[in-house]
């Protein structure tokens, strides 16, 4: 009996021992096994061929972008440098700006000095044909608006200098006939209307300089030159035996026919002079030139 109980116990003993083994416990048995006897259902952490080869592809391209951003850095910086170096060329827009101020300003101070001094000396008759040739050259070279602020500058360097009429003479009698020749030969106006039109900027500032003077004087000048020019055609029509009395009107339109005409050939003289200048400073072929001239040259 008490060997029937002992090979019943020792059959349950291995039989336990057994399910244990294999995973397959009986929920109904009290008994454990030992822990090591146990095995582990987790899996191992080893990361798949595929998941390595990402992670490697992701860091490359970090990598990359990394450096593509710290090359991109390096050449942001080089096309700053570049742009920087470039404002200082001679093709450059601060270069053009600077050497256009430049330009202006000697060319102001050339033209204001020039006639400061011959107006002193008293010999602006002979000098006066180049008082408006600076503002030509500039307008010439850097468009209208640079002979508009040479002729400005030089207006305003006279008025320091000498007051405010002197200025105002030198802008009337030669600093709107330099503007206008300088915008028409700048934007290559014929010279058939160069030479009229300026004809007419030249009889507006002689008026405006006779208007001034009858102003400073106190006298009106151009009654005067209108009633001596009435009483000579007068007396000469009456010394030809012509009973005829010119009116005013006709003597207004006349002394406006000869100050054009005069106007006309000081004009065309200055033409002529500017347009040999100009061609012998190499800036021929910025000149819209008859072909007369144009072969003579």
């Amino acid at each position: 009996m008490n060997l029937l109980k002992l090979d019943h116990q020792h059959n349950n003993y291995y039989h336990i021992k057994f399910s244990s083994i294999s995973g397959n416990s009986s929920t109904h048995s009290s008994f454990s096994a030992p822990h090591f006897l146990f095995f582990t259902t987790h899996k191992p952490k080893f990361l798949p061929l595929t998941l390595r080869y990402n992670n490697f592809k992701l860091k490359n391209v970090r990598a990359s972008a990394i450096k593509i951003q710290s090359l991109s850095d390096k050449e942001e910086e080089n096309l700053k440098d570049s742009e920087e170096y470039e404002y200082l060329a001679a093709d450059g827009v601060v270069y053009k700006k600077t050497l256009r101020l430049v330009e202006g300003a000697m060319f102001a101070a050339v033209s204001g000095l020039a006639y400061l001094l011959s107006n002193s000396l008293a010999i602006e008759n002979y000098f006066g044909c180049f008082f408006a040739l600076p503002i030509v050259i500039s307008s010439m070279r850097w468009g209208v608006a640079a002979g508009r602020k040479t002729m400005v500058a030089t207006v305003v360097l006279l008025f320091v200098l000498s007051g405010p009429v002197k200025a105002l003479n030198y802008m009337l009698m030669h600093g709107l006939l330099g503007f206008t020749m300088g915008s028409l030969w700048r934007l290559r106006t014929n010279w058939g209307a160069s030479i009229f039109l300026c004809s007419i900027a030249r009889a507006i500032g002689a008026l405006g300089y006779v208007i001034l003077s009858s102003f400073l004087i106190g006298e009106n000048i151009l009654a005067l030159i209108t009633v001596n020019i009435h009483a000579s055609l007068s007396y000469i029509l009456t010394s030809l035996g012509s009973q005829i009395v010119p009116s005013m009107n006709f003597i207004y339109t006349l002394f406006g026919t000869l100050l054009l005409i005069n106007c006309t050939f000081f004009v065309f003289l200055l033409h002529l002079l500017y347009a040999i200048f100009l061609t012998k400073f190499g800036m021929k072929s910025t000149l819209n030139l008859p072909r007369w001239l144009a072969a003579a040259i």
